[in-house]
């Protein structure tokens, strides 16, 4: 693995030379793998894909609308966030998650959400078959599946355009998490912050209460955050967390039967489940302070000396992006969502290497998909 990271920065800063030297603008590219059968990759087909391709098509597409600085990956659809505050996306819309006013099966390249246009959106999150999106103003919108309450509109209905959340009218939504059945709300204001959940509580995902709850369709303050300040939240499957600015992970569901979590400054630490290899060859643990008490982390050996920069988690699968912008995944690898030109399950992270060894800035990953972004 090492020969490959010095081969591949030598090219790199090699490329990046020439490119100066001829004076040409470095434009921003987008790689896609793993499952596809919903249009979530972007390609512009109905089929998985085993290893990293390079989206032409769909990188001119989004450029004209600026530069993409967030992508969401959910369980098979994708919103894409560009720098000038518009929204965009694609993959499974049969539950009006895509936002586009209309019920679609697949949705197989870039399509605008007109609905929020004349909104200055800051912050977008693909859930299930759910997706939020948060503007600058601090207004939150939710669109896709409600049975569970997830959308957080005080019904259990599906809206195939993004619907205001009356709840929050009155107060300054910062972020928004879209879980399987759940969404996390962060706000942002002179009352401290404070998290709210909403949605199917039945795993103890929502945080409100010691019970365990069927489901919440309006908004309510998650227990255990007084005195805490919330600097971001995560929802997953049916797991939640939130992230303080000193550094504690508050977990509001002990037991993670979607995501495992990865949480480090430079190194890579996991828990959860170690089916599929999730968890990698884990040894050295350390102690994680939760809502619930202590659960111990793991440490990922296999990666002590190279410097991480972020980590992504999709279903069963984990992506990290190198200090040189390489993309190392391990995990489930049943759709080729390790970009590694098969389907196995891999236990230890393996290099992947995009077809034109560039280097990456994020990785993000779907259920059962990966996407990567060279800015």
């Amino acid at each position: 693995m090492e020969e490959q990271e010095e081969r591949l920065v030598k090219q790199q800063k090699e490329n990046k030379e020439k490119e100066e030297e001829n004076g040409r603008e470095i434009t921003q590219q987008i790689w896609s793998w793993g499952a596809g059968t919903e249009g979530q990759l972007g390609t512009g087909k109905l089929e998985d894909e085993h290893t990293p391709q390079l989206l032409i098509n769909l990188s001119n597409s989004l450029s004209s609308f600026g530069q993409i600085s967030l992508l969401s990956c959910g369980g098979a659809h994708v919103i894409a966030l560009t720098s000038g505050g518009k929204v965009l996306s694609w993959g499974r819309g049969a539950s009006g998650q895509l936002g586009h006013a209309e019920i679609v099966s697949n949705c197989l390249y870039p399509k605008l959400v007109d609905s929020l246009t004349n909104f200055n959106i800051s912050h977008v999150s693909a859930g299930w078959n759910h997706s939020g999106f948060v503007s600058d103003s601090g207004c939150l919108f939710t669109c896709g599946d409600g049975s569970f309450g997830q959308l957080g509109h005080g019904d259990y209905q599906s809206y195939s355009s993004p619907m205001q959340v009356s709840y929050f009218d009155s107060k300054h939504v910062e972020q928004i998490a879209c879980g399987m059945r759940h969404s996390l709300v962060l706000l942002k204001g002179n009352s401290g912050d404070k998290v709210y959940g909403f949605g199917s509580g039945k795993r103890g995902q929502l945080g409100i209460c010691a019970d365990k709850t069927t489901s919440v369709g309006i908004p309510k303050a998650c227990s255990g955050f007084e005195g805490v300040e919330v600097v971001a939240i995560n929802a997953n499957g049916d797991q939640s967390a939130a992230l303080s600015d000193c550094t504690f992970i508050f977990e509001l569901q002990a037991s993670c039967s979607w995501l495992e979590s990865c949480v480090g400054e430079g190194e890579v630490f996991m828990l959860g489940g170690r089916h599929h290899g999730v968890l990698s060859d884990p040894q050295i643990k350390t102690q994680l302070h939760t809502l619930s008490g202590d659960v111990n982390l793991s440490k990922v050996n296999v990666l002590d000396g190279m410097k991480i920069v972020q980590i992504a988690t999709g279903a069963e699968h984990s992506a990290i992006v190198t200090g040189n912008g390489l993309i190392c995944t391990w995990g489930w690898g049943e759709h080729g969502q390790l970009g590694l030109g098969s389907t196995d399950d891999h236990t230890i992270p393996m290099l992947v290497l995009p077809e034109d060894n560039s280097l990456i800035s994020r990785v993000y990953c779907g259920s059962g998909f990966t996407f990567a972004l060279k800015i």
